[in-house]
């Protein structure tokens, strides 16, 4: 079946069955990568996107429950003033180690920010601190 999705504020015309997880169709039909498979089961976080500006694991929805959101991938979240601001956070505080869950890390971190307005660095330090 051919399903239309909006993805990073662009069309795509995808055909595939309705059952296929978004994350497949995302990183093997349309190309976007930086959403990355970790458990299949929804509980690592690693394949995180955005419905309509609320996070979801994109390796447990399907396609057919995709077609009318507003999906946002990690690739466009840096695009945005709030999502730039914490790529920047994380730059600063060197918080990245091999990298693989960084994008799934920043997705969820942008999700919980109320708005898309700027948040000074400090406060976005404080919020990706570890708590001891």
């Amino acid at each position: 079946m051919t399903y239309a999705l909006n993805v990073n504020g662009r069309m795509h015309s995808v055909d595939v069955d309705g059952d296929i997880p978004l994350l497949w169709v995302l990183r093997d039909v349309i190309g976007l990568t930086g959403t990355k498979f970790g458990c299949g089961i929804g509980i690592c976080g690693a394949c995180t996107v955005h419905f309509d500006g609320q996070a979801v694991r994109s390796c447990v929805t399907s396609i057919e429950h995709s077609a009318s959101s507003e999906i946002t991938t990690i690739e466009e979240v840096g695009e945005t003033a709030t999502g730039a601001r914490i790529q920047q956070a994380w730059l600063a505080e060197e918080v990245v180690q091999c990298g693989y869950c960084s994008p799934a890390r920043s997705s969820r971190r942008r999700s919980r920010s109320r708005s898309d307005q700027a948040l000074p660095i400090p406060r976005l330090r404080a919020r990706i601190r570890p708590v001891n």
